[in-house]
């Protein structure tokens, strides 16, 4: 589980102690997938996350009015490497898509990774992330690319995030 529990995570969007504010600005790391061919995104892609995984990628929440920071962590939020997250930001993925499959020469995959999202939270309605980067971009880190024609996958090693050695924590 990451840092910031269900729980933790409606405490921190109640309404702001010094302004009285509900909405927030939220920083996360979520799933999202891309379509690729010869190694380049067909699209913006589409978020792969639910709920849970919503809350266990946030490292920020902040009040959109006054700007009090209602939680923050520096840690990495996918394995907690202690203050992985600053570099995460802004690094390259070490995991990139092929130009063709290396088994079969397929030339289309998909690709799985953690990209950087904001999000404003506001009572009664649903989060709407707007990814900070794409697939290829400083931030985005591949998790895992599948060949569309064949069974050939790969994942990345370690935390796909800040690269440390596992074994990782289980994600909801």
């Amino acid at each position: 589980m990451s840092h910031l529990d269900e729980a933790r995570f409606t405490a921190a969007i109640a309404p702001c102690s010094a302004c009285g504010g509900q909405a927030y600005a939220i920083e996360t790391y979520l799933d999202r997938y891309h379509a690729c061919m010869l190694g380049d995104a067909n699209d913006d892609g589409k978020w792969a996350h639910d709920g849970e995984k919503f809350i266990d990628g946030i490292t920020r929440i902040a009040c959109a009015g006054c700007g009090r920071v209602a939680y923050a962590s520096d840690d990495c939020p996918r394995c907690h490497a202690p203050g992985a997250a600053p570099a995460i930001r802004t690094a390259a993925s070490r995991l990139t898509p092929p130009k063709r499959c290396p088994r079969c020469g397929g030339t289309e995959c998909g690709v799985l990774g953690l990209t950087p999202a904001a999000v404003t939270s506001t009572p009664g309605q649903p989060p709407r992330p707007r990814p900070v980067a794409l697939l290829g971009e400083p931030g985005f880190h591949v998790v895992a690319i599948g060949c569309d024609d064949c069974d050939w996958a790969i994942a990345a090693e370690g935390c796909p995030l800040c690269g440390a050695p596992g074994p990782l924590r289980p994600r909801p």
